[in-house]
């Protein structure tokens, strides 16, 4: 029997190489891997349409859905999920708490990543530091000058620079140029070495772990897409690659629970999943809308707010409608 051919990009994690090594399968697909950075993966997505299935940036799907361009339809199978209180690094010397982030100038690689999606939430939320209250720096972390992958029409409060010419945000930061550092990676290893440059949250986890308690939201990142074409010629298509998605993943973390050998180069892994089990529930990676939701629609109200979605979309127009039930046996 003939099997569809689609090329998938997505990320080298546990929850993924089930998929690539063959241990699980996609129903009626022949998929061709590749193993990819983010960096790489969005990019080529959102400028090239690259592939047929794609770990894509939530925050550059819900900029091109709202405004009707979107080359892919998302399932919702969240591939990296992360609190984001590790996202802001800050001169120590000046910063002392996230309210004296206002009138300051922050350095960012892209305005619109959905990791400073999320980390300008929740210093909105729960710290009254608004996006229009920092002056941004846009700029490479490694490399100058980084652009913006997809275009943005911000609101007219907020005011984004471009780094001078040849520099970076972390070359900034070290300089002390900037006052802070917004981004999913961290900065250069000589920013990272210098002692007056930190986290904003001295204790992130326990930060994160109150801000789950008070909201019950574990932050979504990436979401997987697939090519709208595709989709019409093969209407099964997404319900598969959400099984095969959620097959792969019971199958990493089945691994976690073997402690006999632990499957990470990582210490105290049984007492770090225990925890994690504890503290956001037993599903605590959970794929699909169900349960979700709050955490969806929270980002989807914060992504328009802070002028990246033209308009604010629903958390009923966001995935293929085949995915948002299952059945039940």
């Amino acid at each position: 029997m003939n099997k569809l051919r689609i090329s998938v990009a997505v990320g080298d994690y546990d929850r993924t190489r089930p998929l690539v090594d063959g241990r699980v399968l996609v129903d009626g697909a022949d998929p061709v891997y590749m193993l990819l950075s983010p960096e790489e993966m969005f990019f080529r997505s959102m400028r090239h349409e690259s592939f047929d299935v794609c770990e894509l940036s939530f925050s550059s799907y819900s900029v091109r859905t709202a405004r009707g361009d979107c080359p892919y339809v998302a399932i919702p199978v969240f591939l990296s999920r992360m609190f984001r209180h590790t996202a802001i690094y800050v001169r120590k010397d000046r910063i002392k708490r996230p309210e004296d982030l206002k009138g300051r100038r922050v350095g960012l690689p892209e305005y619109q990543l959905t990791a400073n999606v999320w980390a300008r939430a929740l210093l909105q939320d729960d710290y009254g530091v608004a996006p229009e209250d920092i002056h941004w720096v846009r700029g490479g972390i490694e490399t100058p000058g980084r652009p913006e992958k997809i275009s943005l029409s911000l609101p007219p409060g907020v005011v984004v620079e471009s780094a001078p010419e040849g520099l970076t945000i972390s070359e900034l930061l070290n300089r002390g140029e900037i006052d802070g550092f917004m981004a999913p990676r961290p900065p250069a290893r000589d920013a990272l070495a210098n002692p007056a440059i930190g986290w904003l949250f001295d204790d992130p986890t326990a930060a994160a772990k109150d801000y789950f308690r008070r909201t019950r939201i574990f932050p979504i990142m990436h979401v997987v897409g697939v090519r709208k074409t595709l989709v019409e010629a093969h209407p099964w298509l997404p319900g598969a690659l959400q099984k095969a998605f959620t097959q792969a993943k019971d199958v990493a973390l089945e691994a976690l629970n073997d402690t006999s050998a632990t499957k990470v180069t990582m210490p105290f892994v049984e007492e770090q999943l225990k925890a994690a089990r504890d503290t956001l529930g037993p599903d605590y990676w959970s794929y699909g809308v169900a349960g979700n939701e709050v955490t969806i629609d929270t980002f989807l109200r914060h992504h328009h707010s802070q002028g990246l979605s033209s308009r604010r979309l629903s958390v009923e127009e966001v995935f293929h409608p085949s995915t948002y039930e299952s059945y039940a046996i």
